[in-house]
């Protein structure tokens, strides 16, 4: 499959758990230590910057970077590392991405050593339900993980930091501590609303984005202290600076990512990397050589011209990929596609809950494409975004030659995705000859 250019991230795991149903369980216990990561935004990302910080503190990493996430991914990537000889997942340290739906199983199959909960938003409707259904499955879920797991949780989302009232063993909180971040809009979308144990609304002294900030609730719940926090955050052109407090430790970070969302997925991996013993030195080198992942503020050149890739699946995602994009005087060359297969929800409607409105002054070209191009296009004009240059594109691959062919030199082209999108003009590029910007530097 891989061969052909289909992939082959998954359809391995089916076929071996069709012929040895206890393969991931037998592969997983030859685990010396296994970290899950599992919610809604920032899995990917924050997967491959633990991995990237076992890397370095000498640790063999198995791990499931594709993002394919479901039983089946992580029963591949299992596979291709115990390949050929069947050796090399002994002693290893395993990072898996988990799908929010699939958890509880993988949780079985390969009982974790740690388990990371980054946020909760809503996303795919059609399939997962609302999210204070994944909260309830997620806690009924930690009934049958190992007493010695450590649970990390993001403080700062109330959903996530409920999670801790189902737990009676470790758990490590993580959360932003710094008090001059900029609050988020008031118009800005929040996906949380109330407390599910007590019907109670949610309250902030400072919300930073969607629900995520310092709550609290008439009945007395509250934002839990962190453990592990970031504070002092500073934006610049191309990297995000913070103090990133340790139980063991200050260490400052400089990431080459944008974003008070990177923030909180360096936390995630942080707190995950504490959790398995990583010391605070080795965590600072691990997030200061982080590099994007698939599609995730990836940049690019492509016949010499400088592309980056935001993907937003959701709409708390999308309007922190459009934060990003908001600097005074700045102005954008869009490509901006929205699908509806199954892996991005079939229902589109989200779209007119994402802040474009505050994006359209930073518009200074604008090309649409995707299966549901005519609907993005249509919220667009709402929005007051520049029309279009050229016709708006069901095909992803005319829709990208289209915004290459109007992009003047030598402005960037910025690409709003989702996922299935994504994975398509991702592909697309590569057989294009786009390499990554740091390969060619």
């Amino acid at each position: 499959m891989r061969a052909l250019g289909s992939g082959g991230t998954a359809l391995p795991g089916l076929v071996v758990e069709r012929l040895h149903p206890q393969a991931t369980e037998q592969l997983g216990s030859r685990l010396s230590a296994t970290a899950l990561i599992t919610g809604t935004n920032g899995k990917t990302t924050t997967a491959a910057m633990l991995a990237r910080i076992l890397r370095a503190d000498g640790r063999t990493v198995v791990h499931n970077r594709s993002g394919s996430n479901l039983m089946r991914g992580v029963t591949a990537s299992l596979v291709e590392a115990a390949s050929p000889l069947g050796s090399l997942v002994h002693g290893c340290t395993a990072v898996l991405e988990a799908d929010e739906a699939a958890l509880p199983a993988i949780a079985r199959a390969a009982p974790p050593t740690t388990t990371v909960f980054t946020n909760l938003m809503r996303d795919q409707l059609d399939r997962y339900g609302e999210i204070e259904s994944i909260a309830l499955r997620w806690g009924e879920a930690l009934d049958d993980f190992p007493s010695s797991t450590t649970i990390a949780l993001n403080a700062d989302d109330p959903l996530i930091a409920s999670l801790a009232t189902h737990w009676d063993g470790s758990c490590l909180r993580f959360g932003i501590e710094d008090p001059d971040v900029p609050p988020a809009p008031s118009g800005e979308i929040v996906d949380a609303i109330w407390d599910p144990a007590t019907q109670d609304d949610y309250r902030y002294s400072r919300r930073y984005f969607a629900q995520l900030g310092r709550w609290h609730t008439a009945a007395g719940a509250e934002r839990p202290s962190p453990e592990i926090s970031a504070d002092e955050i500073l934006q610049t052109d191309e990297a995000t600076r913070f103090l990133l407090r340790l139980p063991t430790g200050s260490v400052s970070i400089e990431l080459p990512a944008l974003g008070l969302y990177s923030v909180y997925n360096a936390l995630a991996a942080a707190t995950a990397a504490t959790a398995l013993g990583v010391p605070p030195e080795t965590i600072q080198r691990g997030l200061g050589a982080h590099e994007a992942a698939f599609g995730r503020q990836e940049e690019m050149v492509v016949d010499g011209r400088r592309v980056r890739v935001l993907l937003g699946k959701n709409p708390s995602g999308m309007n922190q990929a459009l934060r990003t994009l908001q600097r005074p005087g700045e102005r954008h060359h869009l490509l901006v596609l929205l699908n509806d297969g199954i892996a991005d929800g079939t229902d589109v409607s989200w779209i007119w809950d994402v802040d474009w409105e505050s994006q359209a002054e930073h518009c200074a070209s604008l090309v649409v494409g995707g299966h549901r191009a005519a609907d993005m296009a249509l919220r667009l004009e709402y929005a007051g975004f520049p029309p279009p240059c050229g016709p708006v594109e069901n095909d992803v691959g005319r829709a990208l030659r289209a915004a290459l062919d109007v992009l003047p030199q030598p402005e960037p082209l910025t690409i709003l995705p989702t996922y299935t999108a994504m994975l398509d003009v991702r592909q697309r590029l590569g057989r294009m000859g786009a390499a990554r910007l740091w390969d060619v530097a």
